[in-house]
């Protein structure tokens, strides 16, 4: 695939999931009643809502941002993390169907917008080739 179509499929991506954490985020940030119920529906303390809500807008800051490639990657991380956490706990307190599948949908849609970066990135910078004899 071409350089110009990696790029706009990466930042499509990269919008909405940044759209997307950035709304879940504030919701959490300003304990909107969705998410107060939801963490009362889990058995999760309120301030868990606010320490979520940070790291989603502080996670959403590091993916849309260009320079620091780590930051990038760990933000990816906890993101990751965070879906796999929603899952476990809605498994766990007897949640079915949409409750489940859920976190996973935007778990995977998160791992396109982290394959697409990972390829926009590597037509930057192209990686050392080595050839064996």
């Amino acid at each position: 695939m071409k350089p110009k179509p990696i790029k706009i499929i990466y930042w499509i991506l990269t919008i909405l999931f940044a759209l997307a954490m950035l709304s879940d985020g504030y919701g959490g940030v300003t304990q909107q009643q969705a998410g107060k119920d939801v963490m009362h529906h889990l058995g999760y303390p309120m301030y868990v809502l606010i320490i979520l809500g940070v790291a989603k807008l502080l996670g959403v800051i590091a993916i849309v941002q260009t320079k620091f490639k780590t930051i990038k990657e760990w933000a990816y991380a906890g993101f990751a993390f965070n879906f796999i956490g929603a899952f476990a706990s809605r498994a766990f307190v007897g949640d079915s169907g949409s409750f489940l599948i859920l976190p996973l949908i935007i778990l995977a849609v998160m791992f396109l917008t982290y394959y697409s970066w990972k390829k926009f990135d590597s037509l930057k910078t192209p990686e050392l080739n080595i050839v064996n004899n």
